[in-house]
């Protein structure tokens, strides 16, 4: 991912295998990452289970925070495509019992398409 992508906030896609070796504490037994997203320091995991959300917290980076969000509580999703002028796709979950969405930018490397699959595949259950 560059560096200019990641300031902007934009996320670029990681391999699963090191994802999982990475988080591999965070999935229960059985649990496999399909696909992973990385933000400058945040990271983002779509196993088979659930959307796990890392947040990484303060100057250094030690105090992490993990959001699992089961597949069951995403209520509705949206994808937004790169335009000409706008380089950026955008993903926007919204969460049983919350108003605002969860929003991530992808940038231009990413296909924004695989990722709608994926969520659709694993939210329509």
């Amino acid at each position: 991912m560059g560096l200019l992508s990641g300031m902007m906030g934009n996320a670029s896609k990681l391999d699963p295998r090191d994802a999982a070796k990475e988080f591999g504490r965070l999935l229960a037994q059985g649990e496999q990452i399909h696909a992973a997203y990385q933000l400058m320091r945040d990271s983002f995991l779509f196993t088979d289970r659930r959307l796990i959300l890392v947040d990484k917290q303060g100057m250094t980076g030690k105090k992490v925070e993990y959001h699992s969000v089961p597949y069951k509580a995403i209520t509705q999703f949206s994808v937004e495509t790169a335009g000409t002028f706008d380089l950026d796709a955008e993903l926007k979950i919204w969460i049983s019992g919350s108003d605002a969405p969860i929003s991530k930018q992808f940038g231009k490397g990413v296909d924004v398409y695989e990722v709608q699959a994926l969520l659709a595949a694993f939210v329509a259950r």
